[in-house]
């Protein structure tokens, strides 16, 4: 067992020691910090200068009341009266005002307007101009019919509507809302992890393949103690990568939360994690993880040259990628049939299971058998992958299909 914790120590200091390892842990902390704060980031690049809007009030009878209205909404507007479009244009040109609103009405008499600028990919102005103009024909419509204000209130006021689980264990609609956000970063969390860690793992074999240091390791160490080391050296190293995520992650929210809290991280439910979730997101990303390494490692284990390696290994991606969209369809309907039978399927259940785990309330039963469903197909891949790994490491030259699996389990029977 020496050898395999030598093999196991050599991966893991290896990999972590890589400039790939710590540009791309250092690129997504820094994304991470970003994220966290992200509101002091923008307020340290806004400039602070309010939008000014021109209006051309053709009717002569809304200028006031909408200029009033609009910069009470909107306290970053100035909004000013000119005379004539050619000024308009002019100030635009010369960059004094953003853009203009030409306000009007139609042949029945009903307020309407158009917004003109150099640029309307600043929506929030156009927006907030066309909320403005609606709240201009509320108070018209409401002069002419003679409403109060209550009675204009009870108009827009939408119906009550409301969804009631009837089983005491389902999760309330808030509950739902939140877990759907918090979900699916954890979705994307796996679904990263299993496919890169598990490249990883084939491009490493065959990588020392190509170098021919594997006819050196193969001579001093078990070609199956070599594989499982390999695959959990490169485990340790996708958790020590995730802590570093988490843990800067905890202290940056931890110092925003105050300014976060009713934004990004409330929509993404991080304002009530519920710790069985994170638990189900650990041993769902481990077994995911143990299924797709064992798979390719014995790919890995099959070509000769780095260059093979994706191509060998892509129907392993499909299925991840398979794996991801399902999840992505279910957030919206996790119980759909096409959901719960695909989270049975051992390839398809670490993301799916998740899913379900994190929206629904499964049956500890449906979590376990899926579960075990997924520990057999591990143990039955490490089975057939270890003969094909012992096999495949003595394989040489070109490998494009997948009948050199037939041969490298000749292989294996004599070596």
């Amino acid at each position: 067992m020496n050898k395999f914790w030598i093999v196991f120590a050599h991966t893991y200091l290896t990999k972590i020691k890589s400039k790939s390892f710590i540009i791309t842990t250092a690129v997504m902390l820094v994304l991470i910090f970003g994220l966290s704060n992200v509101t002091k980031i923008i307020d340290y690049f806004d400039d602070n200068e309010k939008e000014k809007v021109a209006v051309i009030d053709q009717t002569g009878a809304y200028f006031d009341l909408f200029k009033n209205t609009a910069e009470t909404m909107n306290k970053e507007l100035t909004v000013q009266a000119v005379p004539n479009e050619k000024e308009a244009k002019k100030q635009v040109a010369d960059e004094e005002i953003t853009g203009y609103l030409l306000i009007s009405e139609d042949s029945n008499g009903e307020v309407m307007g158009v917004y003109k600028a150099n640029e309307i990919s600043n929506t929030e102005v156009s927006a907030g101009l066309s909320t403005t103009l609606n709240q201009l024909k509320l108070q018209k419509v409401k002069t002419e019919l003679n409403l109060t204000d209550q009675q204009i209130e009870a108009l827009n006021k939408p119906a009550v509507f409301e969804t009631v689980a009837l089983k005491e264990s389902a999760k309330t609609e808030e509950d739902l809302n939140q877990a759907r956000g918090l979900v699916y970063i954890l979705l994307f969390v796996i679904y990263f992890s299993v496919l890169m860690y598990s490249s990883m793992i084939a491009t490493e074999v065959a990588t020392e393949k190509s170098s021919r240091v594997m006819e050196i390791l193969i001579s001093s160490i078990p070609p199956i103690q070599q594989m499982f080391a390999k695959i959990l050296g490169v485990a340790l190293l996708n958790f020590t990568q995730i802590l570093l995520f988490l843990g800067v992650g905890y202290v940056t929210v931890k110092q925003n939360l105050a300014e976060l809290n009713d934004g990004f991280f409330s929509v993404f439910g991080f304002g009530s994690i519920q710790p069985s979730i994170l638990v189900y997101a650990v041993i769902f990303m481990l077994l995911g993880y143990l299924l797709y390494a064992t798979l390719a490692a014995c790919l890995g284990s099959i070509v000769s040259r780095v260059e093979d390696v994706q191509s060998m290994i892509m129907p392993m991606t499909t299925l991840i990628i398979i794996a991801f969209l399902i999840a992505m369809s279910g957030l919206s309907n996790p119980g759909a049939s096409y959901v719960t039978f695909t989270s049975f399927i051992p390839f398809f259940s670490p993301m799916i299971m998740f899913l379900r785990v994190g929206m629904l309330d499964v049956p500890f039963w449906q979590i376990l058998t899926s579960i075990l469903i997924l520990l057999g197909t591990i143990g039955l891949l490490a089975i057939i992958g270890a003969r094909i790994y012992r096999g495949g490491v003595l394989m040489y030259g070109s490998s494009k299909s997948f009948k050199d699996i037939k041969e490298a389990l000749k292989m294996s029977k004599h070596s």
